[in-house]
């Protein structure tokens, strides 16, 4: 069984560890890991050393590397492969599929949207993309519209907005339709953590006649705020998505 409380204290002067104030040890341990992933130090792909090797170089035991680890999993950073180790989390499809894109057919099975960009631009950011990225008035962002098919038919329109000063040059050039891991592979963001609100509308004459319904026909609004590891907000996403045929899913535990 391991326990809460700690063995040892983490050397104060050792920059993998830091005190942070009175919590468990194995989540101090947790953050000096995340904080390796958000520094570029554990890239994505990255093979962590053992725990027995993590336990030695940072001074406590293997349990609590381990408990660390089982949290990291459980919020799909790291991914354990029998026999091969534990590794970053990448943003391949798969992952991003089930993690993150939460539309699905009525017959449950999950497909992956194709996406074609309509419209993608920087400018000063307005009020509510000010809120949603938690930036000052006057910051620029980077606006991308783009609407989203699944099975070749319309489902989704959408507006990402991006704080221009962390995805320099994003417009510039093809927008691809993964995202995510983009961000990671040209910018070295990771998105680990989203935070969403749901809200029933009615579509526009504009959103409706992209994604072929007359105006006034209802759709679901998912609005987004993705966070990179840091705790950064690097995305403000506002999806209008039909459910005539489709329904939002979501796993709880």
């Amino acid at each position: 069984m391991i326990s809460d409380k700690p063995e040892s204290c983490p050397d104060a002067t050792n920059p993998a560890v830091a005190p942070v104030g009175f919590r468990p040890l194995y989540r101090q341990v947790k953050d000096a890991f995340i904080k390796r992933m958000a520094d570029g130090l554990w890239p994505p792909g990255f093979l962590l050393p053992s725990e027995s090797v993590l336990a030695g170089e940072i001074g406590v035991s293997q349990g609590t590397v381990r408990k660390a680890l089982d949290e990291l999993a459980a919020e799909n950073l790291v991914v354990r492969q029998q026999g091969k180790g534990t590794f970053v989390a990448q943003h391949d499809e798969k992952r991003i599929l089930f993690q993150f894109f939460k539309l699905v057919r009525d017959d449950g099975i999950p497909r992956f949207p194709e996406s074609q960009v309509l419209a993608a631009e920087v400018a000063e950011a307005s009020a509510a993309e000010c809120a949603g990225l938690d930036i000052e008035p006057g910051a620029r962002v980077a606006r991308v519209r783009r609407v989203r098919f699944i099975d070749g038919d319309p489902l989704i329109v959408e507006t990402l907005s991006l704080p221009d000063a962390i995805f320099p040059g994003i417009t510039e050039g093809e927008v691809p339709n993964s995202l995510y891991a983009y961000y990671s592979s040209r910018y070295g963001v990771t998105i680990a953590f989203a935070r969403e609100k749901l809200k029933a509308i009615v579509l526009s004459p504009e959103d409706a006649a992209i994604l072929g319904r007359p105006a006034g026909h209802p759709a679901l609004q998912v609005s987004r705020v993705a966070l990179a590891l840091d705790g950064r907000a690097v995305e403000w996403r506002v999806s209008l998505c039909l459910t005539d045929d489709a329904h939002y899913s979501a796993s709880m535990r």
